[in-house]
């Protein structure tokens, strides 16, 4: 392998991404795009994405939409003929995206990723309440209001069913261990910033 392509993006890809290392192995079978119920509506499915990868295509690949269409479904991991963790891969190019801050503007699902992630940061396990009240005004008061109104059974369903709670509705639960869980977070953060000025000296 020449030197020129162990320093393309296909490196970059392996070096910071979730699972990046297998890449590689794609064979661009198209199985997992075939497999995707989203698959119509991305820019470029999983397969083309592999191959722009190889392609050394940095600012197409990291700029595109396709990989915050991922539900998570994981149909392409389980049909994949070489079983590539294509879910992390996809969900690990999104988060790397999101670092350099090169998200495409106005991407709903990533919004909605932000908001669970500051939500479950905070104690360590998700408020429903809070996350659902977050997303609904997330674009405005009159959208929120519009929103909730139409929601409203769904609610007093919930707190018939006791899946809402005052607790919920006065804080929510927490981890039992709240500093050992912010601790685990702020060693990640360290690996990972870690990884990035490795990568960038190297």
């Amino acid at each position: 392998m020449s030197e020129k392509y162990r320093n393309s993006f296909l490196r970059e890809v392996e070096a910071n991404v979730e699972e990046g290392e297998w890449v590689r192995m794609c064979m661009q079978c198209g199985v997992c795009s075939g497999s995707c119920p989203l698959g119509p509506h991305w820019d470029h499915p999983p397969q083309e994405i592999f191959m722009m990868i190889r392609a050394n295509k940095r600012d197409e690949v990291l700029g595109s939409s396709s990989m915050w269409m991922c539900t998570s479904c994981y149909n392409c991991i389980a049909r994949c003929p070489r079983e590539l963790p294509i879910t992390h891969i996809m969900h690990g190019l999104a988060h790397y995206a999101k670092r350099l801050g090169l998200v495409p503007k106005n991407q709903p699902t990533q919004k909605f990723a932000q908001k669970f992630w500051d939500n479950l940061a905070k104690k360590g396990r998700v408020n429903e309440l809070k996350l659902g009240l977050s997303l609904y005004f997330m674009n405005g008061l009159a959208e929120g209001v519009k929103t909730s109104l139409k929601m409203q059974k769904i609610g007093l369903g919930m707190l018939k069913a006791k899946r809402m709670t005052p607790l919920e509705m006065a804080g929510g639960h927490g981890c039992k261990d709240k500093k050992g869980f912010q601790a685990i977070l702020k060693k990640a953060r360290e690996i990972e910033e870690a990884k990035i000025a490795k990568f960038q000296q190297a």
